[in-house]
């Protein structure tokens, strides 16, 4: 049948190769459109033209899940098992690179620990771009070197488990892989990092010491603005307290302006109140006059006879 793995072909970590992708998502790849009319009859050599026509990687997207052409073709070649020559043949295409990435994720889901590192780790180099199908169905920007690496240090991945990696320094540690060594490595001139280093420290420095110079002067002007304000409100101050002395002297200066002025008024009132007494006290010189001319017009014998007839009517008499 179309579905079954090829009878010659060996089992990969104790299981039947299509084994690798959970038994879910195999059902969901068996009863797509294109797993049926572009999957079916697919030799090793024919997968590569099918390859050469992908235009994105990804697991399942969609609201059924609907497996991608990626992950259809990842199970035909699981399903043929080719041999590893044409493997390594995906991975060192540099044309394609959906292909290179198709024969990369098949090495690190069938290879051996120290082979997907040696096949795989050199693919870092490769910075071109690729499209990723997320699984709402919209795409997003990546790199060949992040898909690498996350087939390096992810556990899963395009909807399925990636097999157990162990690290790459427990490799070398039981000297199966050589210590690491970047491509790059080669393009940096050791003393030509060292004096970049030193310059770089030297500008750090410099900028340290610009930047407490330049808080220092920061500092000298916040005080001086300080002080000015601290003599400015002193000054102010001192201005208020001369402005209330002022007020309290003209106080007092119109206080004792009004109590002399009322003092002299009282005074006054008083000498006039005391002539006024005194010339009511004090007869006139006429007045003495007339007392005496009445007095003596009293021993008149005229003035006798008529007060006694005055006396007989019941008059008084006259003075």
């Amino acid at each position: 049948m179309a579905n079954r793995t090829d009878p010659d072909a060996r089992t990969i970590h104790g299981t039947n190769p299509q084994n690798m992708v959970e038994k879910i998502l195999r059902m969901k790849i068996y009863d797509s459109t294109y797993w049926k009319e572009h999957c079916f009859a697919l030799t090793a050599e024919a997968v590569v033209d099918k390859a050469v026509d992908i235009n994105s990687l990804g697991g399942t997207y969609g609201g059924a899940r609907k497996p991608s052409k990626f992950v259809c073709l990842l199970l035909k070649l699981l399903q043929l098992q080719p041999d590893k020559e044409i493997i390594i043949e995906f991975i060192k295409n540099d044309d394609y690179k959906y292909v290179r990435i198709l024969g990369a994720f098949y090495m690190r889901l069938v290879g051996r620990p120290v082979e997907v590192y040696n096949y795989l780790e050199p693919l870092y180099n490769d910075p071109r771009k690729v499209r990723m199908q997320n699984q709402d169905g919209s795409y997003s920007l990546s790199h060949v070197d992040e898909v690498i690496d996350q087939m390096l240090h992810q556990d899963y991945l395009f909807d399925i488990a990636l097999p157990r990696l162990p690290h790459r320094v427990t490799l070398e540690r039981l000297n199966q892989l050589e210590p690491w060594v970047s491509a790059i490595a080669g393009d940096f001139d050791e003393e030509a990092l060292k004096a970049e280093a030193e310059e770089a420290k030297k500008q750090a420095d410099a900028l340290l010491i610009d930047a407490a110079k330049e808080r220092r002067h920061t500092d000298r002007l916040r005080l001086k603005d300080h002080g000015d304000v601290r003599d400015r409100r002193r000054r102010s101050h001192s201005r208020e307290r001369d402005r209330a002395r002022d007020d309290g002297r003209d106080k007092d200066r119109h206080r004792d302006w009004d109590r002399d002025r009322k003092s002299g008024h009282d005074r006054d009132h008083t000498d006039k109140k005391r002539r006024r007494s005194t010339s009511r006290e004090r007869p006139s010189k006429t007045a003495r006059d007339g007392v005496k001319t009445r007095k003596a017009d009293a021993s008149d014998p005229d003035i006798i006879e008529a007060n006694a007839e005055r006396a007989k009517l019941g008059l008084k008499p006259l003075r």
